[in-house]
């Protein structure tokens, strides 16, 4: 092969990745790896796990060690899913790794943070599958027999939520959909927090007309990881089209958004759709002002992230 082809891009979706003419997959961010620790600081203990060696699909747990030796109480379950496009990001990167060590200590839950396999090496809906087999192994532990013993000795199963931000956001609301139809015996999901959710659609909504270029490239990202999509009407991407939407698997869903965000209004949407569905769970959105997309992490101790922490945090314990 041209050695030239190796610097010269044939696909540019910055800031996610770059893909070169010579087929290599360059990530732009998240590819770093944060060793698993008791943090000082909160007290939050992480270990990593495998779920299935045949696709190299693992989690980062989490629990909130120095609280659990003084309460032998059972502890909410979270499992999280990141973001990133469906294509960068993991677990073990600093800013989800921080994220969720800040997370558990502010809303005391055992949290399984999903490592699913990204596209474009492994295309959508492979990320799907992944994080469904993911819910399995959790599901396993249910009655205190499965392979991990933080699962086994902390997590309460009938107080479980799923939560995600932007793809990741997308993942939650698909794993509650499908749990919805298909049930997890011994798992109660009583909420699913999204997170500037990535939803699309082929047709603009009100606030969506004036953004040409963002659209394009919404729909340019999402049809490069799930190339076998027929498009951005795909069930996958846009709840809109789904006819089994009502079938949601969760009593409660919170929706993040963010007022300078280009998929802010894609979170009211979906609220006004859950709304309008035969769902009849209570929706609320709320919406950070002067933030854009993900600020939480790139920002986590400014004003707005702490107070969409609390927030977050508030949610998962509510009623619980």
């Amino acid at each position: 092969m041209d050695a030239s082809l190796s610097n010269e891009v044939a696909k540019d979706f910055s800031p996610y990745l770059k893909i070169y003419k010579d087929g290599r997959v360059e990530r732009l961010s998240g590819t770093d790896i944060v060793p698993t620790s008791l943090d000082p600081q909160t007290g939050v203990e992480s270990k990593d796990a495998v779920i299935s060696p045949d696709t190299g699909v693992s989690a980062r747990l989490y629990i909130p060690k120095t609280k659990i030796t003084t309460n032998p109480t059972k502890l909410p379950l979270l499992v999280y899913f990141h973001g990133g496009g469906f294509c960068m990001g993991s677990p073990f990167c600093a800013y989800y790794h921080s994220y969720l060590t800040s997370l558990v200590a502010e809303t005391n839950v055992v949290a399984v943070s999903v490592d699913y396999r990204k596209a474009p090496e492994n295309p959508l809906p492979l990320g799907f599958d992944d994080s469904w087999a993911a819910l399995n192994w959790v599901q396993s532990h249910f009655e205190g027999q499965g392979p991990e013993e933080w699962l086994n000795s902390y997590a309460d199963f009938e107080r479980v939520c799923f939560a995600g931000d932007s793809a990741g956001a997308n993942i939650a609301h698909h794993m509650a959909l499908r749990l919805g139809q298909e049930g997890l015996v011994g798992v109660k999901l009583k909420g699913i927090a999204l997170v500037h959710p990535y939803f699309w659609g082929s047709e603009p909504i009100e606030g969506e007309t004036h953004v040409v270029e963002a659209r394009a490239r919404a729909e340019g990202i999402w049809r490069f990881v799930c190339p076998s999509t027929s498009g951005a009407d795909d069930l996958l991407i846009n709840p809109g089209k789904d006819p089994k939407l009502a079938k949601l698997g969760a009593d409660r869903v919170l929706v993040c958004v963010a007022e300078q965000d280009v998929q802010r209004q894609r979170g009211w949407y979906y609220s006004e759709l859950l709304k309008k569905s035969e769902w009849g769970g209570a929706v609320e959105v709320v919406e950070a002002k002067e933030e854009d997309h993900v600020f939480h992490l790139n920002n986590p101790t400014g004003e707005n992230a702490v107070a969409l922490l609390k927030k977050i945090a508030s949610f998962i314990n509510q009623d619980i």
